[in-house]
């Protein structure tokens, strides 16, 4: 384990990742295995012999990493700039852009690791793509550097399905000195499936 002295980090434990390159050129066929194994550990229903083989396996691959666990400010995940989602693998896969008017637009797809119940994204899943579509949509919008989460709303619409590439939009409602409300939807098509609305308030230099 790293040890970090955080006080070098102007943010007060909170600030943009820097980018790096390491993992190599593997690492994001590296973060798209571990999400197929994730969907595969929802999925699957194998014979008794396979699972303990599997978790043999497994077993075995995290005492091959366990030596090179890093803190958040030295391990790739979250600030490989040239992958999805910076190959941060708590994300829901996605990918945005700023549109003309001022928005942000792009695709998410729930994967099988997601599922609720009965074909459906758990909530729970909806609440954290959420977050990171507006939280990114309150920065890159406003320019804000450092912003925490004060509050997330989500109505639920429609049934959200799995393995589906779906449509999201948002854009900024208002800036009050340091609070940035956003609100942005998810759609399949012309159907709504879920609304949400939030808000960022930017942090203070320091400020954890």
């Amino acid at each position: 384990m790293v040890a970090v002295d955080h006080q070098q980090h102007p943010g007060g434990g909170f600030n943009p990742p820097e980018p790096t390159s390491k993992g190599g050129p593997d690492y994001g066929r590296f973060i798209d295995a571990v999400r197929r194994l994730q969907d595969h550990a929802r999925a699957v229903d194998a014979p008794d012999a396979v699972i303990t083989e599997a978790a043999d396996r497994l077993e075995k691959l995290s005492a091959l990493l366990a030596p090179f666990d890093a803190d958040e400010w030295h391990s790739p995940s979250g600030r490989r700039m040239d992958l999805p989602v910076r190959g941060n693998i708590l994300s829901v896969p996605m990918d945005a852009r700023k549109t003309e008017d001022g928005r942000i637009e792009g695709w998410a797809r729930f994967a099988r690791f997601h599922l609720g119940r009965n074909g459906a994204v758990h909530g729970g899943a909806l609440g954290l793509l959420f977050d990171s579509v507006l939280g990114l949509t309150a920065a890159v919008l406003t320019g804000s550097r450092r912003q925490r989460t004060a509050y997330l709303k989500i109505n639920y619409r429609n049934i959200v399905p799995v393995e589906k590439e779906l449509q999201f939009s948002s854009g900024i409602d208002s800036v009050e000195g340091r609070k940035i409300f956003v609100s942005g939807r998810l759609t399949d098509g012309d159907t709504v499936l879920t609304e949400a609305d939030a808000l960022f308030v930017r942090l203070k230099p320091g400020q954890p």
